[in-house]
């Protein structure tokens, strides 16, 4: 095995063509079998391992292989940190054709429990996750990157989930909690829910709440209600806030996709002005409410960045934080043509920050990068990258 991959696998290379296997560490020699072939690509699994690296750790999770939600469980943590990085700076070279900086800052926090947020398939029969490489159900009993609350309420959903009455029409289930507060939303089902299914899981779910879930972080409260988008890594929301702010100045900012105001509400104690975008309909709700409660002033606006770039008002600062398919041609450009100071962006997606970053750089100087490992144990990325205007 040469190296890890951004997506969980290993790689290998024989006669020209790139093997990808899961659950190996650079370094490892492996027979394994080939279970799909296209041009050039090889996928396989596993048939045995002839020397483990020194950097294989004992996975905790019983699930762990089967389960699609881990990828990194058999490895020590120190070194998922150290191959996160190499990750980084490949797809920096790779897709962006540029250097990653020479230093590149981690934050991390503890590499189990840290989940305050998870979604559970049903298929009829089985509640539990994804089956690696598959849409199967797998009826998982335990899962350690979980927060104790979260598996709490999720023991109770799965006992329920074998009882007659659940209703077998359900497909895609989310708890969410704040360690005392249970939310439950119903992201996918055939037909609606009976309003007795919600009545029922509020008398076996402690906790449950039949409306939005108050989450206490970085100082403020922040409303979150079932549409709305929160960070899942209960550890380290304060440090991605505090490493996402850490350039703001000026007279005025901008927070793009902005949810319920995670960015913004901090944001607004250090720039007199700042305006929040978000185009979600419970978000703006909540970003709006969480403003207000706060008693800052935070001017939201319900509208897609695109949109609203069209024609708003330039910024000293501007925070971006889009979804994995990053910010695009179309925002990069309003960007360089409107020229913030500073301009920070909060990513999920290596690959996409590195294009957007390719594209930003004759105009802007990328002064920092920091790594939060938001996701410990899968090959998921967060990065802050931190730029000034050159």
């Amino acid at each position: 095995m040469e190296k890890l991959v951004y997506g969980g696998d290993a790689l290998a290379r024989d006669n020209g063509q790139v093997i990808l296997i899961p659950f190996l560490l650079p370094g490892e020699p492996a027979r394994v079998r080939v279970v799909e072939q296209k041009p050039q690509l090889l996928k396989a699994r596993v048939e045995e391992l002839l020397a483990p690296s020194v950097h294989r750790a004992e996975p905790r999770c019983r699930h762990f292989g089967a389960c699609g939600g881990c990828h990194y469980q058999h490895a020590v943590y120190e070194y998922q940190l150290e191959q996160k990085l190499a990750i980084l700076r490949e797809v920096f070279s790779r897709v962006g054709k540029m250097e990653a900086p020479a230093e590149i800052e981690v934050l991390s926090g503890p590499p189990f429990g840290y989940r305050n947020r998870a979604q559970f398939h049903y298929d009829g029969r089985n509640l539990g996750y994804h089956e690696a490489g598959s849409r199967n159900v797998l009826a998982i009993e335990d899962c350690p990157i979980s927060s104790p609350k979260l598996l709490e309420s999720y023991g109770r959903l799965r006992l329920m989930s074998k009882d007659s009455r659940f209703p077998r029409f359900l497909r895609t289930l989310e708890l969410f909690t704040n360690e005392t507060d249970v939310q439950l939303n119903v992201l996918s089902s055939a037909q609606p829910a009976a309003r007795r299914f919600f009545d029922w899981c509020a008398r076996e779910i402690p906790g449950l709440l039949s409306g939005a879930l108050t989450y206490t972080a970085a100082g403020f409260e922040f409303r979150v209600s079932h549409d709305a988008f929160f960070q899942v890594n209960r550890f380290l929301i304060e440090p991605l806030v505090e490493a996402a702010l850490r350039d703001a100045e000026g007279e005025s900012a901008l927070d793009l996709y902005s949810g319920a105001g995670l960015f913004s509400l901090p944001l607004a104690k250090r720039i007199p002005k700042v305006t929040a975008v978000e185009s979600g309909a419970a978000a703006w709700r909540d970003l709006r409410f969480n403003a207000e409660r706060a008693g800052v002033a935070v001017d939201a606006r319900q509208a897609s960045t695109e949109q609203f770039l069209a024609a708003g008002p330039p910024a000293d600062f501007v925070l971006a934080d889009p979804p994995r398919a990053g910010l695009g041609k179309h925002v990069v450009q309003r960007l360089l043509e409107t020229k913030p100071r500073r301009l920070t962006i909060v990513s999920c997606d290596p690959a996409t920050l590195a294009r957007d970053l390719a594209a930003l750089c004759g105009a802007y100087t990328l002064d920092s990068l920091t790594m939060i490992d938001l996701f410990p144990q899968t090959f998921h990325i967060e990065t802050v990258a931190r730029l000034r205007l050159a």
